[in-house]
C-alpha cells in the first residue's frame, strides 16, 4: 500500500485489511513522504502485521518497487490507501492462484465510490480469462490496479514498476509480463475503489495530445526510456494543479452516473461543479446537455464513442 498524505482515509482502508478471512499477511505501507498524519495513524494501529517503510516523496513506482523490495511473501496484493478490501479479496485470491499455479495474475472487478464512499458505478475487467487477455490490444490495460494479485518474483524479473511510465506504471508493467505469463480476472468485485479529488488520476480526455502519443508509443514497442519519462512528467505536472484535479474528479463521476449507474441529476450537479472549477473546458458544457438525454441513447453514444458493441 503506497500512501501519500492518505490521513483522510487511510484508516478504513487498514481496517479493510485486518478484517480479510484470510490471515496470514503483512501489511507493506510505503509513506511516500506523507506531509500529513499518514504515519500517525499508521502507527495508531497495533497489529504486528503492519509493516510501515519510509521513503522521500518519489512517486507511485518507486513507492511499490520499495515495497516489492521489503516483502517477505510469495504473493503480492495490491491497495491504495484510500480504497477498502472486501472481507473475502485475499482469500478467494490465494485459493486462486495455489490451485492455479500456472497463472501469475488475477485481477477483479471494482466497486467505485465518491470521496464521501457513496457508491457510483461498478466497473469490470476489459477480458475475464486468459485467452481473452491475451488478445487485448496493448492500448487497453487489462486489469484494475487495486486489485490485482500476484507473484512477487514474476514482478521482479519484469524489473518492477518502469518509474519513467508515469501514472500507467501498472499498465506498462503488464503488456511485458502477459507475453510469457499466465493471467484471470475474477468477474464480482473485491474490492470499493474511492475516487477523490486529492488521488484521482485525470481522466484520459483531459491529457493532451503529446501525452497520448508517447504513452500508447511506449505501450506498444514495450520499452520507454527516461527521455519518454520526462516528458510525461513535464505534460502531466502542468495539469496537477487543484482546480484541474477537482475538475477532472466531478467530471468523471459524472460520467459515470450516467454511463455506469444512471442517476442523471446527480450527474448535473458533479458537472455543473466541474464547469466551476474549469470554465473553459466544453466538454464539460457538452456533458451537461447529454445529461437531459434517455438512458437507452447515452448509452447508446457512449458505445458509438468507445468502440464497444
Amino acid at each position: 500500500m503506497p500512501a501519500y498524505n492518505a490521513g483522510k482515509y487511510i484508516g478504513d482502508a487498514i481496517e479493510s485489511v485486518l478484517q480479510q478471512t484470510f490471515t496470514d499477511f503483512e501489511l507493506l505501507i510505503v509513506n511516500d513522504g506523507s506531509t500529513d498524519d499518514t504515519a500517525d495513524i499508521v502507527r495508531s494501529f497495533k497489529d504486528p502485521r503492519i509493516v510501515m517503510i519510509y521513503q522521500a516523496n518519489k512517486g507511485v513506482a518507486l513507492a511499490l518497487n520499495a515495497g516489492l523490495k521489503y516483502a517477505r511473501a510469495t504473493y503480492i496484493a495490491r491497495f491504495d490507501a484510500d480504497d477498502i478490501c472486501h472481507t473475502g479479496r485475499l482469500q478467494l485470491q490465494y485459493d486462486f492462484m495455489t490451485n492455479n499455479p500456472d497463472y501469475s495474475i488475477v485481477g477483479s472487478a471494482a466497486d467505485y465510490m465518491d470521496m464521501d464512499g457513496t457508491y457510483l458505478f461498478t466497473s469490470n475487467p476489459p477480458a475475464i480469462h486468459n485467452e481473452d487477455i491475451q488478445q487485448l490490444d496493448r492500448s487497453v490495460c487489462p486489469f484494475i490496479h487495486s486489485t490485482v494479485f500476484y507473484k512477487k518474483d514474476v514482478v521482479l524479473k519484469a524489473g518492477g514498476y518502469n518509474e519513467h511510465a508515469y501514472t500507467f506504471e501498472d499498465h506498462f508493467l503488464w503488456v511485458n509480463i502477459l507475453k510469457n505469463q499466465k493471467a484471470c480476472n475474477f468477474s464480482q468485485p473485491l474490492i470499493k475503489l474511492r475516487l477523490n479529488p486529492e488521488s484521482v488520476t485525470i481522466d484520459e480526455k483531459w491529457r493532451p495530445r503529446k501525452f497520448l502519443e508517447i504513452k500508447y508509443t511506449t505501450l506498444k514497442k514495450r520499452s520507454i526510456t527516461s527521455h519518454d519519462g520526462q516528458r510525461l512528467a513535464e505534460i502531466g505536472e502542468k495539469q496537477y494543479s487543484p482546480q484541474v484535479k477537482l475538475g477532472s474528479y466531478y467530471a468523471l463521476c459524472a460520467k459515470k452516473l450516467l454511463v455506469n449507474n444512471y442517476h442523471p441529476q446527480k450527474a448535473r450537479m458533479h458537472v455543473a461543479k466541474a464547469i466551476s472549477a474549469s470554465p473553459l473546458r466544453l466538454d464539460n458544457y457538452l456533458l451537461y446537455t447529454v445529461s437531459y438525454l434517455p438512458e437507452n441513447m447515452i448509452n447508446w453514444l457512449h458505445k458509438r464513442r468507445t468502440g464497444n458493441d
